[in-house]
């Protein structure tokens, strides 16, 4: 099976008809990237100047959230900070109408996360194992539980030279749980607890947190893995956009400048197919509840 699947919309506001949304969503839920080819995010004359690193300082990416406006990790100049916002909100309403107009059997139970403008070089970043993007990894939070939510994004590729943001795209979620999630140590007792209590987390990490950080850290921790798990690559042009569940489809960016991304939450039940979530295939893989 192709990693990726082409959906012919370019306009972010695009009714779409029944059969492409069911089609989608079972790509979506099946572990598929959708790959917009001819759907980019325009920016406005002067716009272009963001698109720096200086933007960020020692930061990786500017934060934004839709519902409050608020913007973080912005080192520009304050009076820039209005027209930097304003970029940003407006890829976030056109984020949300895409996902509402291509899926809107989700929209019931589906929560807008915060939005970020990456304009730094993926690759040759001097990091941590852990937080290096450019490994192999499922997404998962260490400081917010999500107690089996989905973690559903957007990215737009907004390079101006044409420089693709390139993927590396791995194996089906069930095959990262059967090789890695045995080996996970459960939680010390209360430590779940002390967590939240001390801070350490924003409300209480349940056990399905704690298996997912677990994957997350063992897969960027295996070199051999690394190198030889079932993988492909695909470059998404500039001027493109993708979205897929990046808690299921194991994903590394070797390469690529300036990106908008947009993240959602969605709630099991809200899936056509809950059974594909990683929360049911950890619990089956484990024999246990993992929810609180």
């Amino acid at each position: 099976m192709q990693p990726t699947t082409q959906i012919p919309i370019d306009d972010w506001n695009q009714a779409v008809a029944q059969e492409m949304q069911q089609a989608t969503l079972a790509a979506l839920e099946d572990g598929q990237v959708l790959f917009f080819p001819k759907l980019a995010f325009k920016l406005t004359d002067g716009e272009s100047r963001f698109l720096t690193p200086d933007l960020v300082g020692d930061s990786k990416n500017v934060s934004y959230h839709f519902g409050t406006r608020k913007i973080g990790h912005c080192a520009c100049a304050e009076a820039d900070k209005p027209a930097v916002a304003e970029m940003m909100h407006r890829f976030c309403g056109q984020a949300k109408a895409l996902v509402e107009n291509l899926l809107p059997a989700y929209k019931p139970r589906l929560a807008m996360g915060r939005a970020s403008l990456r304009p730094v070089e993926a690759s040759g970043r001097a990091q941590s194992w852990r937080k290096d993007d450019t490994r192999l990894h499922v997404d998962s939070f260490p400081t917010t539980p999500l107690n089996g939510k989905r973690i559903l994004r957007v990215f737009t590729n907004v390079n101006l030279i044409g420089r693709p943001r390139s993927w590396r795209i791995g194996e089906p979620f069930g095959q990262v749980a059967a090789r890695f999630a045995p080996n996970v140590r459960p939680p010390a007792p209360g430590a779940l607890t002390l967590m939240q209590l001390f801070r350490v987390t924003r409300g209480r990490r349940s056990l399905y947190d704690h298996y997912m950080l677990g994957l997350h850290d063992a897969m960027k921790a295996n070199d051999d893995y690394q190198r030889t798990c079932p993988q492909s690559t695909f470059d998404f042009p500039a001027l493109s956009t993708w979205i897929t569940f990046t808690d299921s489809v194991p994903h590394a960016v070797p390469a690529g400048q300036h990106q908008f991304e947009q993240t959602f939450y969605l709630e099991v039940e809200g899936m056509a197919q809950p059974d594909k979530s990683p929360l049911r295939i950890l619990e089956k893989q484990l024999g246990r509840n993992l929810r609180n």
